[in-house]
C-alpha cells in the first residue's frame, strides 16, 4: 500500500507509535487546530525535524493518524463479543458501540469521516484500505441476517449511512446551544432511544432478520 507516510524498519515502530500517541493526545485535547508538526513534536517531547524525518511532513503525519483512528474502530469491532444466535441483536449492539465510539471523541470521528483539517485529503490508497478492512467486519455481521439473494455489502452500506447520519446529527446538535423546542430532548438517553429506533427501522426496511 503506497501512502505518503514513510516506511520504517521494525526497530523504528516504537518511535512511530510515540508520535502517533502524541498526535492523538493533541487531537483529543486541542482539536484539529493543534495538529501541526510543531504541536505534535512538542507533545511527543521531540524536535520538529524528527517528525519530518519519520513522516515526511504534515500530510504524512495526518495520513498516519487517520490510519490509527481506523485501527481503533477496527479493534472495537474485532473486540465485540462472539456472535450469538440472535444476529439482529448482535447487529444492534454493534450499532450502539459505533455510536459510543463516535461520542467518545467527536473530533476523532470527524477526522475519519469529514474534512475538518483544511487541505487534508487522505491518501487514496490508504483511505481505500482502511475502509475496506474496517467494513469487512461490519459486512460479516450484516451477512448473517441478510435475506436470501440480497447483497450484504449494499445492505451494510445502507445501514452504515443510517448510523452515520443519526450519530452525525446527534454530535452536531450536541456541539451547539440546545433548542428548547426540539423534538428530541437534549439527553443521552433520548438520543440513544432515537438512534435505536432509526437503526431498527433501517434494519427492518432492509429485511435483516434472524434466519
Amino acid at each position: 500500500m503506497a501512502t505518503r507516510h514513510l516506511s520504517m524498519r521494525p526497530a523504528e515502530q516504537g518511535n512511530r507509535e510515540r508520535f502517533l500517541d502524541a498526535a492523538l493526545s493533541v487531537l483529543f485535547d486541542r482539536g484539529v487546530s493543534g495538529l501541526s508538526v510543531r504541536g505534535v513534536a512538542e507533545a511527543a517531547g521531540a524536535s520538529t525535524l524528527s517528525v519530518y524525518a519519520r513522516f515526511g511532513g504534515r500530510a504524512g503525519l495526518l495520513d498516519a493518524l487517520y490510519e490509527r483512528t481506523f485501527d481503533s474502530l477496527r479493534e472495537l469491532l474485532e473486540g465485540l463479543p462472539p456472535s450469538s444466535p440472535d444476529g439482529v441483536a448482535d447487529l444492534l449492539y454493534l450499532a450502539l458501540e459505533y455510536r459510543l465510539f463516535a461520542r467518545e471523541s467527536p473530533v476523532r470521528y470527524a477526522l475519519m469521516f469529514e474534512r475538518p483539517v483544511p487541505g487534508f485529503d487522505p491518501d487514496p490508497a490508504l483511505r481505500s484500505a482502511v475502509l475496506r478492512t474496517t467494513f469487512t467486519l461490519f459486512i460479516g455481521r450484516v451477512e448473517r441476517v441478510c435475506p436470501p439473494g440480497a447483497d450484504p455489502r449494499a445492505a451494510a452500506y445502507q445501514l452504515w449511512t443510517a448510523m452515520h447520519g443519526l450519530v452525525g446529527a446527534e454530535l452536531m446538535l450536541a456541539s451547539r446551544t440546545p433548542l428548547p423546542d426540539w423534538f428530541i430532548p437534549p439527553t443521552a438517553e433520548a438520543n440513544e432511544e432515537m438512534y435505536c429506533r432509526g437503526v431498527t427501522a433501517m434494519m427492518t426496511g432492509l429485511g435483516l432478520r434472524n434466519r
